[in-house]
């Protein structure tokens, strides 16, 4: 296809066996945990797939749309989000190491590097997700991998990521940056410099919340092969259905993603004026802080924002959520349906504008599934009322 072809067009097309008589629009889906041979001195010679965990075509044909995707040079996948967040940091650390992660990550990334990794002997340092060219300063001699995520989870911050990959690469550190929020879609992390690129497959591509999955694309092949092998090390594996249902989504992601994210950003500016609403936290409103850094380095938005309201105890804030009746209760967003939740219960920060004390008010999150807008406006509007 031509270099100008446009997503829509290559999702469609991406994986597709090649054209013959009868051909099925579709990769076959193959089970299998042992691959035969027909000779005894090729089990150890040959430089094709041995073992069923090492995957099967649908697989290949998912990785490529990823590597696609993010213009990298190799994939990864993981049977989870976390998974492929977690993957490419076991692949640049080691005992004695130093990490460095943004305090607006996502919170089991947090939980496994604090956890974890101390236990392997790695110290991790939370740091400002708005420390830009400052992060040099918390760069230390064991310091192997800086790891961003933009916008934070839960509070939205934008990072400047071209000058924290700049600092790091001149000082030899690895940047990994989870990119689930704009699915890779509104954001390419890697012609910004980041070098390791995680989605939490489960969301936008899996498109109907009924598979888990995770996907790293690396900007370099050298680092592709890193993570690579760290994934046969550990033992990484995904079935062949789950694979098959991921690269199924990518045929419609491009179209699914644009409703929500235009249903997302109607509402948000809808909030922004309701009086029981004090501030809305979407990167693409103008009154963002970090608004200037979102136009940059974005071509759009997501599906998911926050809303901090007006103080008020948390037993109102659950009645409010409890008397919404077209979003769901629940984590992860990307799916079909619309999901609302209260964040203060989960919501750890140290660092930045909004430090140990949060917000003034309550945090909620809503994430905007397929329905119509207007019919999910009606709905907060109705509910507002409890507050």
């Amino acid at each position: 296809m031509k270099n100008d072809t446009q997503r829509e067009t290559l999702f469609t097309h991406i994986g597709r066996p090649a054209l013959g008589e009868g051909t099925p629009v579709n990769p076959d889906i193959t089970r299998a945990s042992t691959l035969l041979f027909d000779r005894a001195e090729d089990l150890y010679t040959t430089k094709k797939r041995s073992y069923g965990r090492h995957g099967s075509g649908v697989h290949d044909a998912l990785k490529e749309a990823f590597k696609l995707l993010e213009g990298g040079a190799g994939t990864s996948l993981a049977p989870s989000g976390l998974a492929a967040c977690t993957l490419p940091i076991l692949a640049n650390v080691k005992a004695g190491d130093h990490v460095l992660l943004t305090d607006s990550s996502y919170g089991p990334t947090r939980y496994f590097c604090q956890g974890y990794l101390s236990k392997m002997g790695v110290k991790t340092t939370l740091y400002d997700p708005h420390i830009g060219t400052g992060i040099d300063a918390l760069i230390q001699d064991n310091t192997s991998v800086i790891i961003l995520k933009s916008p934070g989870s839960l509070t939205f911050e934008v990072q400047d990521i071209p000058a924290i990959t700049k600092v790091a690469k001149a000082r030899g550190v690895t940047t990994i940056i989870d990119n689930t929020w704009s699915g890779g879609i509104t954001l390419n992390p890697l012609a910004l410099g980041v070098d390791i690129s995680c989605h939490a497959a489960t969301k936008y591509f899996g498109g109907h919340s009924d598979v888990m999955f995770g996907a790293t694309v690396s900007a370099t092949q050298a680092m592709a092969d890193k993570v690579s092998d760290t994934a046969k090390y550990l033992g990484y594996a995904s079935s062949p259905d789950d694979a098959y249902q991921i690269l199924r989504g990518f045929r419609t992601v491009m179209q699914r993603f644009r409703h929500s994210e235009s249903s997302a950003l109607q509402l948000a500016t809808w909030l922004s004026d309701q009086p029981q609403v004090a501030r809305v936290l979407h990167p693409a409103l103008p009154e963002h802080p970090d608004h200037s850094l979102w136009k940059r380095d974005f071509t759009g938005g997501a599906c998911l924002f926050g809303v901090v309201l007006n103080p008020t105890s948390p037993r109102k804030v659950e009645a409010f959520i409890n008397a919404l009746q077209l979003f769901g209760i629940g984590y992860s967003y990307g799916g079909y349906e619309s999901l609302a939740i209260q964040c203060d219960p989960q919501l750890k920060r140290v660092h930045g504008a909004y430090g140990a004390k949060k917000f003034d008010g309550p945090l909620v999150r809503f994430a905007c599934g397929l329905e119509a807008a207007d019919d999910l406006q009606a709905d907060i509007a109705q509910a507002l009322h409890v507050l």
